[in-house]
Order: structure tokens, then C-alpha cells, then sequence
């Protein structure tokens, strides 16, 4: 579907969701680097992991969701999922009359920009490692590059229980890098949005000679750049008791709040649960 210009303003929200709360750490970023932007947020607490669930099940919930953001009437939607944007970005894209950017993409084009000697390491859910995604964008944009994939799906939850720097994160950390440290990758790309929470971790195990990319971070940048060609960027800063930043669960609001806090310092006063069943 094409983009219908006529319904973006520049002072509507920016819609984000993920399957839990990995999916902050691009918020995070957005906050960062486009900070007059209103944010909304949809975290699918009752149903995660998506790492583990088929495409068809993966669209299903991702267009449900996508239904609820554009209850808030969103200027651009951004799936702050991997797995999502590896299972359903294609539909979700034919779908929308607004823009939906993802995260695989933004990551994939740094990490070919980066590497030097053509290797490049990607861990993710098993859902996008099994996917292809990023070898596939990766090839797109360098024939040359090699790309090797490995599923970490106990990084998930780990962070999720709050254990970002601990022996246990450690010793998996050690057990899952080990076969990419043998073969000499130069770029690792952080192919879930949970993971750059233990990137000082994964940082120190993979050594100086490696560089980490954070999709995250790559897909606000972009998402900054996307508004700005569209002079969709806003203007001026929201102004207090606007509801700037607000936050959305299908379960364990008070879970989702806490850990929230945690990583975003902008005191984020409350998270609502919703049936997303409904949309």
C-alpha cells in the first residue's frame, strides 16, 4: 500500500511495540535522538517470546498490535522486534498507508558498512537466526561478506529477569560466542533488542578486535532521517502533562513498569494493560 501523507502530522506519536520489553531500548533511543517526538508503546507481555513461534503466529499478533497504535492516530509505526520484522514486515508494509520501519535492516546496513574482513556474526532469537533475514539484506548489499548466525534464546531471559551483569549471564554468554570466536568475525550484530542491555558483557567476551552493532540504536537514526525527508520531524518539544511518553501491555503492567524504570531515566509514571485480543 502507498503511503498516504494526508494522515501523518508532525505532533501525532511515534507507535513502537515489541514482544516484551526489549523493544526500550530503542525507545530509549528514539527519546535520545529525536527528542520532541511523542512515543507510544505496546509491549506483548502476555505472549512473549516470539523467538519461538511460528510466522504465521508472529504476523497474526503483529497486526493486532499495529491495529491498536493506530488507535493514537501514529505518524510512522516501528517494529522494535526482530522477530517481527523478520516474520511480518513484508505484510505489515503492504497493509499501511503510514511508514513501518524495522529493525533488521537499519543493523544489517551498518554491519556491512563496518566489517572489514567480510565476517560478520549475527545472534538472535532462533526464530531469526532460522529466518535468514540478515544474511539475506547482508548479501543485498555486499555479495562478499559471510555471515554467520547463532540463537541465543536464554539472553531473553535473562535480562528480563534484571540479571544484565551477573556470573550466570557470563557463563552462557562465554558458551554461545565461543564458535564465533573461533572463526574470526570482525562485526557482531545484536539481532534482538533485549541484547543491548548486556552488551558490556558481550563486548568484554568478544574483544576489541569486534564491533558490536546495536540495531537500536541504527533504526532510530534512521527513523530520524525517514521524518526529516518527510518534514514529519516535530517542531517543538511537548509540553508537560502531555502524555509524552505512554506505555501499553497485555499483561504484568507493574512487572513492565519496574523494569521500564530501569532503563529509561525519564520516570516513566505508569504502564496500562490491554486486551489486545480485542484489536
Amino acid at each position: 500500500m502507498e503511503i498516504n501523507k494526508e494522515l501523518m502530522r508532525r505532533d501525532a506519536p511515534i507507535g513502537v511495540f515489541d514482544s516484551g520489553v526489549g523493544g526500550l531500548t530503542v525507545v530509549r533511543e528514539i527519546m535520545r535522538q529525536i527528542p520532541n517526538e511523542r512515543i507510544i508503546y505496546f509491549g506483548d507481555t502476555a505472549r512473549v517470546p516470539y523467538g519461538s513461534k511460528s510466522q504465521e503466529t508472529v504476523t497474526r499478533f503483529s497486526e493486532q498490535i499495529v491495529r491498536f497504535l493506530r488507535t493514537f492516530q501514529v505518524k510512522t509505526i516501528v517494529v522494535a522486534c526482530n522477530t517481527a520484522s523478520a516474520y511480518a514486515m513484508d505484510i505489515l508494509e503492504e497493509e499501511s498507508d503510514i511508514p513501518i520501519i524495522g529493525v533488521v535492516k537499519p543493523g544489517a546496513r551498518v554491519a556491512a558498512q563496518t566489517t572489514r574482513n567480510g565476517r560478520i556474526g549475527v545472534i538472535a532469537t532462533e526464530a531469526t537466526i532460522g529466518s535468514h533475514i540478515y544474511a539475506k539484506f547482508l548479501r543485498e548489499l555486499n555479495r562478499e561478506v559471510t555471515v554467520y548466525g547463532k540463537a541465543c534464546p536464554l539472553f531473553v531471559p535473562l535480562v528480563e529477569e534484571g540479571l544484565l551483569v551477573d556470573p550466570v549471564t557470563d557463563e552462557i554468554a562465554r558458551r554461545y560466542l565461543a564458535e564465533l570466536i573461533d572463526i574470526d568475525i570482525d562485526t557482531l550484530i545484536l539481532g534482538c533488542t533485549h541484547y543491548p542491555l548486556i552488551r558490556s558483557t558481550l563486548s568484554r567476551i568478544m574483544g576489541e578486535r569486534v564491533t558490536l552493532v546495536n540495531p537500536a540504536y541504527e533504526t532510530a537514526r534512521e527513523l530520524k532521517e525517514l521524518l526529516g525527508q518527510m518534514d514529519m520531524l516535530s517542531q517543538t518539544p511537548p509540553g508537560l502533562g502531555s502524555n509524552c511518553y505512554q506505555f501499553y501491555v497485555s499483561d504484568k503492567a507493574e512487572k513492565f513498569l519496574r523494569f521500564a524504570n530501569s532503563i529509561i531515566k525519564y520516570g516513566i509514571l505508569s504502564a496500562k494493560a490491554v486486551n489486545i485480543e480485542e484489536y
